[in-house]
């Protein structure tokens, strides 16, 4: 298979920091090739480096002549802001009618419908689907994603994600959408400690690679640290023999020790414990929502029940109105007509799609030190310095001005602001733009456990599948269909729906179903409803209990306010899972 270009000893670094470390590969003709690291590691610096927008300290890259490469920048940059998207194609010469053409096509599949709009006045969505046709339209032999999906949405990911897919185009690319790497790439190149791991498979592949080489290197590691003291005793042991014949083992002593300084051990985000969440049972209730922008009706006559523990996604195409949906719900936008009757032990917390807006001189201890100056967090007192570093912001990097994080670092200080109040219904507008994979799992999983409420907008269908119970999607004309399932059983049912004859189709496209009555308990739902009968069963037989010590007389005076303390807790615990009990019971 013919090479393409040959990455040899890459290093750089920034100051002390390395980031690349002597990293060598090789591009292959065909190759689609996923590149996977965590946020601040190199991933962006060593695209821009095999792309020429960036130098790096040492090593070489060696392209096959003549080679027509292109690059999606994660921010792409226009050279005139002035000019419509039409007249944004690339020239190529001779070929300049023809790539023309097909830029234009591409912009109606990435979902590009008015192309008389200058580039100024664009979202960074519609801007990033402009550069994106213009990178394609080229038909670079070699083409290079950064972010790609970033703020597409879920009908222009999976556009992308086929046309990629059946694409004879070599790629190297950078994201963090799980089934795009998955449907996409037969090659992972992992980034880890500077150095480089390859696999040759798809995303799944590379998960279970990567986790024997990880048991595999803890084990090289034990064995090398077991060695080692083995030989610090000889060497301690041993100050004459070391003048002469045993010099062998005298360098196999500092080779063991330099290489059990390799730290395995992975820093990650620490997001605390999501199962101490409570919750009341009233959460809100939405009585006849209607909204509308002029002609842009957003939502009309949305009436619905929030229930405790319910997770939702919502999902629509960019534009038709979703922030602007939960943005009513938190009272950042009116309503037209309609209420939101709002539990009282509810307490919102709003990770923006916006995020933050860098103030110029404000440093990332003070996002935290104004909101409070320290906080009770999971039954510890800890001030900001201590919360930031759950956050991975260690002291030196709490000291960075907002407006010099990367996009990964202010996705993490957004969601650190977020937590530290210690919300218990959460409102999540794309939470997974700019968040590496590692730390998406760690959001996931926090999700997964979480005890309280949850709306997720995103466009991470592996995100969706892996977190709610229903989706919410907007339709337009200001249609909400509840429906009952994750994102891959809604596609799989349009899918489904497109199969059927036009005429059978007629008979639901214009159905708005509202909140079912009844549903089926989820698998989740189920277990957690198992689980409740053996706890209240339990925390009866305590009551009980307590109750009778009361009742006697043998208790000694010390253990009564500590048995009765304990009853107010076994009673409070009571009301909660009874009343969770019978909301899981009347669920089919």
């Amino acid at each position: 298979m013919a090479i393409l270009a040959q990455i040899d000893n890459i290093t750089k670094s920034y100051g002390d920091r390395m980031l690349l470390d002597s990293i060598s590969f090789g591009i292959n003709e065909g190759d689609k090739i996923g590149l996977i690291a965590k946020n601040g590691t190199g991933k962006t610096t060593l695209l821009r480096i095999i792309a020429g927008k960036e130098e790096p300290d040492s090593g070489t890259i060696v392209f096959r002549n003549d080679l027509r490469l292109a690059i999606l920048e994660q921010n792409p940059v226009f050279a005139d802001d002035s000019v419509t998207a039409a007249n944004a194609a690339p020239e190529l010469g001779d070929e300049a009618s023809e790539t023309h053409s097909r830029y234009i096509r591409l912009l109606s599949g990435l979902g590009v419908n008015d192309t008389s709009v200058p580039l100024a006045k664009m979202s960074g969505g519609q801007r990033k689907r402009v550069a994106m046709a213009r990178a394609i339209a080229t038909e670079p032999q070699l083409l290079i994603l950064d972010e790609p999906t970033n703020h597409l949405d879920i009908t222009a990911i999976e556009w992308l994600e086929a046309y990629l897919a059946k694409a004879r185009m070599t790629l190297l690319m950078v994201t963090h959408d799980r089934y795009f790497l998955d449907r996409v790439c037969s090659k992972i190149i992992e980034i880890d400690r500077t150095h480089i791991y390859t696999y040759d498979g798809n995303y799944d592949y590379f998960l279970r690679r990567r986790a024997e080489r990880i048991s595999a290197m803890s084990a090289e590691l034990d064995r090398v640290n077991n060695l080692l003291r083995k030989e610090q005793d000889w060497m301690s042991r041993q100050p004459q023999a070391r003048a002469g014949k045993a010099r062998y083992r005298i360098e196999q002593f500092y080779d063991l020790k330099e290489r059990s300084r390799i730290n395995i051990t992975e820093r990650n985000v620490d997001l605390g414990n999501a199962s101490k969440v409570y919750i009341g049972s009233k959460i809100f209730e939405a009585r006849h929502i209607s909204k509308a922008f002029g002609d842009h009706v957003i939502v009309r006559d949305f009436s619905y029940d929030f229930a405790r523990g319910e997770k939702v996604g919502i999902i629509g195409a960019n534009g038709i109105g979703k922030s602007t949906f939960v943005k009513m719900l938190l009272g950042l936008v009116p309503q037209d007509s309609g209420e939101w009757n709002i539990g009282e032990t509810v307490r919102f917390g709003y990770y923006s799609q916006d995020g933050f807006v860098p103030t110029p001189g404000k440093r990332v201890i003070d996002v935290i030190t104004d909101i409070a100056d320290d906080i009770e967090y999971e039954g510890a007192r800890l001030n900001a310095s201590q919360l930031l570093k759950r956050f991975l912001f260690d002291v030196p990097a709490q000291q960075k001005y907002v407006e010099t994080l990367s996009g990964g670092e202010l996705c993490r200080l957004h969601l650190a602001s977020v937590l530290m109040r210690q919300p218990n219904f959460l409102i999540l507008d794309e939470p997974t733009n700019d968040l590496d994979i590692v730390t998406l799992g760690i959001l996931e999983e926090y999700l997964t456990k979480f005890n309280g409420c949850a709306i997720i907008i995103s466009h991470d269908r592996y995100f969706l599948d892996n977190i709610v119970d229903h989706i919410f999607v907007l339709e337009g004309d200001g249609i909400i269909r509840d429906f009952p399932g994750n994102y891959s059983d809604y596609r799989t049912w349009k899918a489904e729906q497109a199969s059927q004859a036009p005429t059978q189709r007629v008979k639901t496209q214009n159905v708005k179903i509202k909140t079912p009555q009844r549903r089926r308990r989820s698998f989740k739902e189920q277990r957690e409803f198992e689980a409740l009968t053996a706890e209240i069963d339990a925390l009866s037989a305590e009551r009980a209990s307590l109750e009778a010590a009361f009742a006697g007389n043998s208790t000694p005076d010390a253990d009564i306010a500590a048995m009765s303390a304990r009853y107010s807790q076994v009673k409070d615990l009571l009301d909660e899972k009874e009343m969770r009990w019978l909301e899981l019971s009347e669920i089919e």
